[in-house]
């Protein structure tokens, strides 16, 4: 692993597939949101919001329950 940037904090080091490891003092492996806070300062990795959900999937429901309801039932007899 090569090394990135070293701080008092922690160590960030760029491993052979491109991606980054962030060690702190202790060298104790660093994960999960605090690594991504600690990249994002860092200006490593760029965080995107998750892309929305398109309502129309709802809408199909909606139709979908509509055309059972106006359908005549086998089972009213």
């Amino acid at each position: 692993m090569k090394l990135v940037k070293k701080t008092d904090e922690y160590s960030i080091y760029q491993r052979g597939d491109k991606r980054y490891a962030v060690e702190d003092a202790r060298k104790q492996p660093v994960n999960g949101d605090e690594k991504v806070r600690i990249l994002v300062a860092e200006q490593l990795v760029k965080v995107t919001a998750p892309a929305k959900k398109e309502e129309p999937v709802a809408e199909e429901v909606a139709a979908v329950e509509a055309a059972a309801e106006e359908a005549p039932a086998a089972d009213a007899e």
